[in-house]
């Protein structure tokens, strides 16, 4: 047999490279859904940019739709998970197919905000902001806000109110924060993603609601923190369950947890919590997760990702004004997650 010529030799080889691909492409992404509540989006976000960059195989796809849409999609298992702001009650979690956890990720504070002249530091208590939003107290200079601001120059424009539209873990805790402040709110109001609001305008999300307090003069609604600052929003400083106010702070927040009763099922409220530095609007935001996973490879994933979460993710709370869990109840959480399977 004849040996191929140089010149040949290298033909050859020149096809043979362009009979192959040019490069070969990246496995595709498993994308695992999610959706629920605004009020942790900020740091979801942060978090599933994050672990890109720890596991490309993987991404998230979140829709911040509000707490009720959350619970509604995770039951209907329309998403791998859900979000809430709000612990589902035990009707709602006996319509689940089969076992739905609450996995706390962070705790955050739910702050008044306000649209007037200057736009001052106020200081409320919670009579005064349920009668607010009851539409007793329609006038910026009524005398349950002047009476807690003194020296303070206040307007004598009507009060407008913005709660949100959707359902809504922030709406459950701002209104189970002024079922435990006032009885006629907790008698004609009570508390839930979604009540009858005695007066106001809607807004969807917490973006929502920041967008037309912004817009708005005069107005007064709850949002989380991070909205506000990201809104350039002012926010009241609350009087909380020891009497003192208290500004919305990670370290108010923080007060406000390690005084929680933290039960087996992680479903717990913080509200008014005791200690003179604990702010009273705090709450811990859920995932909702099923003790039994349908989908074997995006349980996997899932599952590597919450133990990510609870690990470096937690260290990232802070830098977005959420307060992280504490130790102990990271560990509780972690071995909740080991008991999750797919």
């Amino acid at each position: 047999m004849k040996r191929l010529t140089p010149f040949l030799s290298m033909a050859a080889c020149v096809l043979a490279a362009c009979s192959k691909p040019a490069s070969t492409p990246a496995s595709a992404q498993l994308l695992i859904n999610g959706a629920g509540a605004t009020f942790p989006q900020p740091i979801y976000t942060k978090w599933f940019d994050e672990y890109a960059k720890v596991d490309p195989s993987v991404r998230f796809n979140y829709q911040g739709i509000g707490s009720g849409g959350g619970q509604n999609q995770i039951i209907s298992e329309t998403v791998d998970f859900g979000a809430s702001d709000g612990p589902m009650t035990d009707a709602k979690l006996a319509t689940a197919p089969r076992t739905l956890w609450h996995i706390p990720t962070v705790a955050g504070a739910v702050v008044v905000s306000y649209n007037i002249p200057g736009n001052p530091k106020l200081k409320l208590d919670g009579p005064t902001l349920a009668g607010i939003f009851l539409g007793h107290i329609t006038k910026w200079n009524d005398p349950a806000i002047a009476g807690q601001n003194a020296g303070t120059d206040l307007p004598g424009q009507d009060i407008i109110v913005v709660h949100r539209s959707d359902g809504s873990g922030t709406s459950y805790c701002f209104t189970d924060y002024l079922s435990s402040v006032s009885p006629e709110w907790n008698s004609k109001v009570s508390k839930g993603v979604s009540v009858n609001w005695p007066t106001g305008l809607g807004g969807k999300g917490n973006a929502g609601v920041a967008g037309q307090i912004k817009q708005s003069p005069g107005s007064i609604g709850y949002v989380e923190l991070a909205y506000a600052i990201g809104n350039s929003l002012p926010y009241a400083d609350l009087k909380n369950s020891s009497g003192n106010y208290v500004t919305a702070t990670i370290d108010s927040v923080v007060a406000a947890l390690a005084s929680a009763t933290i039960p087996e099922d992680f479903r717990f409220s913080m509200v008014n919590a005791p200690g003179p530095d604990a702010y009273p609007i705090s709450t811990a935001t859920w995932l909702l997760v099923y003790q039994q996973l349908t989908d074997h490879a995006k349980g996997e994933k899932l599952v590597q990702f919450l133990k990510w979460a609870f690990t470096d993710g937690q260290k990232m709370a802070a830098s977005l004004n959420y307060a992280p869990l504490p130790a102990a109840v990271q560990t509780r959480v972690l071995a909740r997650i080991d008991q999750i399977k797919y």
